[in-house]
C-alpha cells in the first residue's frame, strides 16, 4: 500500500483539448483572445481572466452539453485511476476549469466517482454564464480561480500531473511531478523533481518502483535511469 495524494489536472492532461478553450473558440466575442494573452504574459490572473472571457460567451445549456460531449479524454485515464487507487493513494481531479464539464466528461468515460474540485459555471441569462470560484484563495500566488495548492495535505506525500501554468504552484511543493508541455518545461527551468508523460498509459509502471523505495523522489529517479 502507499500513502500518497494525486492532485490531477483535467484539461490538457486528462483531455487532449482544453474546455474553456473550445467554448471561447466556438461560442465567445474574438475579444476573449487578447485577455488570453494578458493572462498568458502573466499581467492577470485566471480568476480574472475567466470571469472576463465567460462573460463574453452566449450560448444555450444545450449548445454547451453538446460541446461537453464532443470532448474525448485519454483512453489510458480510467485504467490509471483503478491502478492507483488500488495501490491505496487518494485522488482528485483539480482544475482552474469547469466543475460540469469535467463531471459530466469523466462520467461518460466511466470515471463518476472521483473528488472534483474546480469552477463552477452559473447561468445569469437564456445563454449568458458567469464562473464562480468556489475554491479559490486570496493568498493564492498565482491569483488561480483554483488554487490547487490548498488540495495538497501535509501529512501525504503529493504526486502532481499536469501540464500547464495552473499547475506550476502546486508543482512546486509535490513530492514528484508527472508533466507534459508548459508544466514539464517549468519543472526543467526551475529544479522540480519531474518525469515528462504524454499518455497515461506510462505511467502505471512507475509506480510498484515508487511504492517499493525509501522515497518517493529517490525511486522515480532510479526508475527512469533504468528505462
Amino acid at each position: 500500500m502507499i500513502d500518497w495524494h494525486i492532485v490531477c489536472d483535467f484539461d490538457g492532461t486528462i483531455t487532449r483539448t482544453d474546455v474553456i478553450d473550445s467554448i471561447l473558440q466556438r461560442f465567445a466575442d474574438p475579444g476573449w483572445e487578447a485577455i488570453e494573452n494578458a493572462w498568458l504574459a502573466g499581467d492577470i490572473g485566471s480568476r480574472e481572466c475567466l470571469s472576463r472571457q465567460l462573460s463574453l460567451v452566449k450560448a444555450t445549456p444545450a449548445e454547451l452539453l453538446g460541446l461537453f460531449d464532443s470532448i474525448e479524454i485519454d483512453p489510458h485515464f480510467p485504467d490509471f485511476v483503478d491502478h492507483a487507487i488500488g495501490l491505496g493513494a487518494s485522488f482528485e481531479v483539480v482544475s482552474d476549469g469547469i466543475e460540469q464539464a469535467i463531471a459530466r466528461i469523466l462520467a461518460r468515460h466511466y470515471v463518476s466517482l472521483l473528488p472534483i474540485l474546480a469552477n463552477r459555471l452559473r447561468q445569469v441569462e437564456d445563454s449568458r454564464w458567469r464562473i464562480d470560484f468556489p475554491h479559490a484563495s486570496d493568498a493564492c500566488r498565482g491569483a488561480a480561480g483554483n488554487c490547487k495548492c490548498k488540495s495538497a495535505p501535509m501529512a501525504r506525500r503529493v504526486l502532481v500531473i499536469g501540464d500547464g501554468q495552473s499547475d506550476m504552484c502546486v508543482a512546486s511543493t509535490a513530492d514528484f511531478v508527472f508533466a507534459k508541455d508548459r508544466l514539464a518545461e517549468h519543472c526543467e527551468r526551475n529544479n522540480i523533481a519531474y518525469a515528462r508523460f504524454d499518455s497515461f498509459a506510462e505511467l502505471p509502471a512507475l509506480l510498484p518502483s515508487v511504492s517499493a523505495a525509501n522515497t518517493f523522489k529517490r525511486a522515480t529517479q532510479e526508475f527512469f535511469q533504468h528505462v
